[in-house]
């Protein structure tokens, strides 16, 4: 390299004779410049005209930092003394003042985003501010030494700090150390100035007089890179990086100012001073060098890099007068040629002349002159240029072979340096001729074989060939290619918006008229547009905001109309796209379509309103909510943003603000000018009105619900209004208020379901034993806090069984009720059965059974002796059962023991009640013979609750009396079946009689002894005996007796005595039968009027007594009337029970033909069942006319003796009245 010739002399000075210039800064977006010296004053610049616009006056000692956020909006200066100041980038004028160090201010530099400054000082701290606030963003940076400089990487992700002892390199957000290096060495040899290049993959440091080098750090290793740049003779104050990131500018206190190519670490060029210098940096557009000194002097100076910079890459090829060059950059090419022919017209030798003359033809493409002024050229001298005139020619004219052989030959003429100009002309003539593949071939082998300072140039060359490849299939709608050419070319690193090439390949804008200018913002919108008529809505916006953030004030200001353009058009797809994808439920489209449309600036309250129904769809409700408050902002009046904004509220189960949200919304609908729209409110109901709805709801479900019960959750004992409470402030209330608020045409079926599976109550059924707790126990007390043992562990347990089954209610019997209020009682007993009915799972609890017991144990429970839980495990649908430890018994989890064959076979041998019976009951009147005897051998602890567990069973209501004895309660519950039902056979028992009336016994156990099983015709036999009694048997006294019957009333109970209609037969004769002495039975001989001769026994001495030798008292034996054997429904006011007797089948509509009509049929049927053994009972007279039943020892069966004997049966029929 020869040597290099130091200038002297400045292109222009910003003198100012106040005082020494110590720190430069340039305005990224206008021609100005700030400067800071030892007069403490900060001067603002005008660089078209050097004039001082302002001076800004407020440091009190020496200004050291100074920086321009990148937006141009703000100016920070910090001084010797600690302080710093904001000024308005525009004016001047003064920000704020901050004390944020306590000694020297070296580093300043604002975060790319110009939200942050960050500020290094001698105190060994390095401080971050936010720009909008002016406080400090997080704790301090301890550094290991006095800050001389600090620098944020192009990304804004790391923070660079340079020490007096180290390089250190901070994460900017998280404060995380990611390199800490020595950096410059030597004794008392300082690290000073950083800088990054553009693409963030180098950090150039420069040391003190002690080592005064420039070094180059790799930032993905943090190694240094080759040697360590020599030629300054003294400390190096600042570096600067040119803004295409190849040069570096140094200013030292050798006097000097040096230039260098950052490639092979060369000096370029070297501007000397008067005196030391302290500050440079670039110039926007790359051209020049700004400097300021110390001393003597006190002025910055503007040095000429454009020239020197220009010579390291501008192909040595032409030599052109100016006037002719300027011509062809400014496209005027006739001016040029005619200064060329001027030239050759003077000396027609000039072989120059004549190339330079083929080149101005070349871009005429006139082809045929351009190859002859080329030919001539080279006939006067061979040469480098008369050859590429003559290859470039050729390619014109589609002589590709001969072309390549001229730019053969002209290689002969190239040294090392100019061999890649010579290849890229090639590359570039053979684009030209249509040849594009072999071209770009060319450039990119080109660019990996050349020397490292000549590879931008491949990357110019390349990213102008793309354009022109993208352009070409954009008008042949070839989109995909179209976009994949254009990113290709901005993703090249050729150049970016600042980045003036234009004047560093001038030479190819001579030859070619090409336009570099605008080179980076064409790439860029083509590279949009493609994306757009590619369909790709996301990634054309994606590279719009590239651009548009990339772009500095000149480029936006030199594109105003496309970007308007470009967002109408992108705006108008997206939004149809955006509807189209809400309606096709595609969200996620729907969102990104929508998004595209708000970020184009194009938005309305609808597009915000689609867009925050798409993303609560897709459960994005914070997103939701923030487009619904969007909508009420732009449209106040409008129910749409309350719409949306309770779908996002209610998605994120913002529950309390979701009501408020839709109550708006019904405001709005109400208040709307529209009449459509207003017509919209009836399809909703307003907050009170679905309050009251549920509420009401809530009452009918509450009428099957205890009055109190457990809350599984807190423990805690509630009453009616305390369980509604709890409701009220449950997600499943305020679900179904909104739901019932939305949607009041299906909100009756809804509420029931929600308020019956919230308030579903899991019942208990288990054996009292010991001290079970009571009501005073837990009341206010929390059931899971409580300590004890034996029965309050089982109730913990119950509530925490009931609880993982996801229940919110339990209720046991013992603790749940007030058993000292008389009234509550009688209200619990009464419903006891209608609460097990309706429960949502009963729990039933074997004490006695152990863990993994076997099949049996269930039978053998003491569980099962006790009354009360038989209707327990009888009304409940759904029950499960658990063993000592709450496990499940038999490992059964299934949800319903009801369901499982095993269990109920095992309950059905042990009860007694059939299967069916067990899993499907239905309470009522019907069988109450049978239902009688399932409790005949339970136990209660109190003797009346025998009678009162069995209220629910069949269906009953009546006062409970505790006291009353189980005689009277059993009595009660009796006289209630029997009248109300006309079942008689509830008076079917035998053992001894209750003190409430002689028909009923004094102890359920009587009901044990299953009912004699009497024998029964087949229709066959019935048909045979009618037809023998039509000639036996007077007809029309038999239809007398048939109707005679039929209008029996129904057994009554008045005052305790039974008025039973029957048919009573006359005792003629009672005589004992002689037994042993001992017995405590004792057995009669009965006759009676018209039916056969019996034995009977009793414990009761009875007077004898015969036709012969009669007795005051009268006798009957009788049978109690039963409506069945008419053949028709028996009598009953229960309708349940209807359905429980099965009427016997007749064959009335199928009897043969005859005389005989339908009426005299059933009443010769009527007389062959009378005939049959039927099951008696003995009455006494008494004094007052009325009747007491003598218990038996056993069943009376009898019979009559003839049943043709009509008269006789017919005066026989009544009704009596029984004590």
């Amino acid at each position: 390299m020869a040597q290099l010739i130091p200038s002297t002399v400045p292109l222009r000075a910003f003198k100012d004779d106040e005082s020494t210039t110590t720190a430069v800064a340039l305005f990224p977006d206008r021609p100005r410049m700030v400067t800071g010296s030892y007069s403490k004053t900060i001067h603002l610049w005008d660089l078209n005209t050097g004039a001082v616009l302002k001076k800004m006056q407020g440091h009190h000692s020496v200004v050291w930092g100074l920086g321009v956020s990148r937006d141009g909006r703000i100016i920070a200066s910090g001084d010797e003394s600690g302080e710093l100041i904001a000024w308005h980038g525009e004016t001047g004028e003064y920000l704020t003042q901050i004390k944020a160090h306590s000694r020297h201010i070296y580093g300043l530099e604002f975060s790319p985003d110009g939200t942050v400054l960050a500020t290094g000082s001698t105190d060994n701290m390095t401080k971050l501010w936010s720009t909008k606030t002016w406080q400090l963003e997080g704790n301090p940076i301890q550094c290991s030494d006095r800050v001389r400089c600090v620098r944020y990487s192009p990304s804004g992700e790391l923070l660079a700090i340079s020490t007096t002892s180290n390089i250190e390199v901070y994460n900017s957000h998280t404060r995380e150390c990611v390199a800490n290096f020595r950096g410059h060495k030597g004794y008392d040899s300082y690290n000073w100035s950083l800088a990054w290049t553009p693409d963030g993959t180098r950090l150039l440091s420069s040391g003190t007089e002690r080592d005064p080098t420039i070094r180059e750090w790799d930032t993905s290793t943090w190694k240094q890179v080759g040697h360590p740049w020599t030629g300054h003779t003294s400390g190096i104050w600042t570096i600067a990086i040119h803004p295409t990131g190849m040069f570096v500018a140094s200013a030292s206190y050798d006097n000097n100012v040096r230039l260098w190519r950052l490639s092979d670490r060369r000096t370029i060029a070297i501007f000397q001073h008067s005196a030391s210098t302290q500050c440079v940096t670039f110039s926007m557009d790359g051209k020049h060098i700004l400097s300021g000194g110390t001393l003597i002097q006190r002025h910055i100076s503007i040095l000429d890099s454009y020239n020197a910079t220009r010579a390291c890459f501008s192909p040595q090829i032409l030599t052109i007068n100016t006037s002719a060059r300027n011509a062809c950059i400014a496209g005027d090419l006739s001016t040029a040629e005619q200064l060329l022919t001027q030239e050759i017209d003077a000396d027609a030798n000039n072989y120059t002349s004549w190339a330079n003359h083929s080149f101005v033809m070349a871009r005429k493409h006139d082809w045929d002159n351009a190859l002859d002024d080329a030919m001539k050229s080279v006939a006067i001298q061979p040469s480098l240029i008369g050859y590429i005139s003559q290859g470039i020619a050729l390619c014109g004219k589609g002589q590709i072979r001969d072309a390549r052989t001229g730019f053969d030959i002209a290689s002969m003429f190239t040294n090392e340096d100019s061999k890649t100009n010579h290849f890229l002309l090639l590359a570039i003539a053979l684009f030209g001729a249509d040849q594009h593949e072999e071209a770009m071939l060319l450039i990119q082998q080109l660019a990996a074989a050349c020397p490292n300072h000549d590879t931008l140039a491949c990357r110019v060359v390349e990213a102008y060939l793309c354009v022109h490849l993208g352009i070409n299939a954009l008008n042949g709608s070839r989109h995909d290619e179209a976009a994949d050419h254009f990113i290709t070319a901005v993703n090249s690193s050729a150049f970016s918006p600042g980045l003036n090439i234009h004047f560093i390949y001038e030479d190819l804008v001579v030859l070619f008229g090409w336009d570099l200018k605008p080179l980076w913002q064409i790439a860029n919108q083509k590279h949009c547009d493609a994306l757009l008529r590619a369909g790709k809505l996301g990634e054309a916006l994606t590279s719009y905001q590239y651009m548009m953030d990339m772009s500095d004030e000149n480029t936006k200001a030199s594109c105003i109309d496309w970007p308007a353009a470009f967002t109408r058009e992108c705006s108008t797809l997206s939004l149809a796209s955006g509807d189209a994808a809400l309606a096709d439920s595609d969200y996620g489209r729907a969102i990104d379509s929508y998004s595209i449309a708000i970020d184009l600036n194009c938005a309305s309250e609808t597009i915000f309103a689609n867009r925050s129904k798409a993303r609560s769809k897709k459960m994005l409700w914070e997103d939701a909510l923030l487009d619904a408050q969007k909508v009420i902002q732009l449209n106040p009046s409008s129910h749409v943003g309350y719409e949306v904004k309770h779908a996002a509220l209610h998605g994120a189960q913002r529950y309390a603000e979701a009501i408020e949200a839709l109550q708006m919304m019904v405001s709005k609908l109400d208040s709307a000018p529209n009449t459509q729209i207003r017509k919209l409110r009836e399809q909703y109901l307003s907050l009170s009105d679905a309050e009251r709805a549920i509420r009401k709801v809530i009452d009918v479900q509450l009428d099957t619900t205890p009055l109190r019960l457990l809350n599984t959750t807190t423990g805690l004992l509630c009453n009616r209004e305390a369980q509604i409470s709890v409701f009220q402030t449950s997600t499943e209330y305020k679900e179904l208020l909104i739901s019932t608020m939305k949607h009041p045409d299906l909100r009756t079926e809804r509420i029931r379901e929600v308020v019956a599976t919230y308030f579903g109550c899991v019942m208990l059924s288990h054996r009292w034993e010991g001290t079970e707790p009571l009501l005073h126990d837990i009341q206010d007390k929390v059931v899971y806090e409580l300590k004890g043992a034996g029965c309050l562990v089982k109730l913990q347990s119950f509530c925490e069984v009931a609880r993982k089954a996801e229940y919110h209610w339990a209720w046991v019997d013992s603790c749940c009720i007030d058993q000292t209020n008389n009234v509550e009682v009688q209200t619990s007993l009464d419903s006891m059965f209608a609460w097990y009915r309706h429960s949502a799972l009963t729990a039933v609890y074997l004490s006695d059974v152990l863990p993994s017991s076997k099949s049996g144990a269930l039978a053998k429970s003491a569980w099962n002796t006790r009354g009360w839980t038989v209707p327990e495990f009888l009304a409940p649908k759904v029950i499960r059962f658990y063993q000592q430890d709450w496990s499940l018994y038999l490992n059964d989890n299934s949800p319903n023991h009801k369901e499982s064959i095993k269990i109920m076979e095992e309950l059905e041998d042990a009860t007694g009640i059939d299967a069916r019976a067990l899993v499907a009951f239905q309470p009522g009147m019907g069988d109450a013979r049978d239902k009688l005897q399932w409790a005949s051998m339970r136990v209660t602890t109190r003797p009346e609750d025998i009678a009162y567990s069995l209220f629910g069973i069949f269906g009953v209501r009546l006062p409970i009396h505790y006291g009353e004895n189980k005689e009277n309660a059993l009595g009660r519950l009796l006289e209630k079946i029997v009248a109300q039902s006309g079942d008689i056979t509830a008076l079917d028992w035998v053992g001894q009689p209750s003190a409430f009336n002689s028909c009923l016994p004094a102890d359920i156990s009587s009901y044990a002894t299953p009912p004699c099983a009497l024998p029964s015709l087949s229709e066959d036999e019935i048909q045979t005996s009618v037809s023998s009694l039509r000639n036996t048997v007077a007809v029309e006294l038999a239809s007398n007796l048939y109707d005679q019957l039929d209008i029996m009333s129904a057994p009554r109970f008045a005052n305790c005595r039974l008025h039973l209609p029957c048919l009573a037969f006359r005792v003629t004769e009672l005589r004992r039968k002689h037994g042993p002495a001992h017995e405590t039975h004792i057995t009669y001989g009965v006759k009676a009027d018209g039916l056969h001769d019996l034995l009977l026994t009793t414990e009761e001495k009875l007077i004898q007594f015969s036709r012969a030798r009669p007795a005051r008292q009268t006798f009957f034996l009788v049978r109690p009337w039963d409506r069945r054997l008419l053949e028709q429904p028996a009598f009953t006011d229960d309708v349940e029970s209807l359905g429980d007797w099965s009427d016997p089948e007749s064959p009335l509509d199928d009897s043969p033909g005859g005389s005989d009509s339908e009426s005299h049929l059933r009443a010769l049927r009527l007389m062959v069942r009378l005939g049959q053994p039927f099951g008696a009972f003995l009455l006494a007279q008494q004094r007052g006319g009325e009747y007491k039943r003598i218990a038996s020892g056993h069943d009376i069966i009898t019979q009559v003796k003839d049943v043709a004997s009509v008269h006789n049966v017919m005066g026989r029929v009544g009704t009596l009245e029984i004590l």
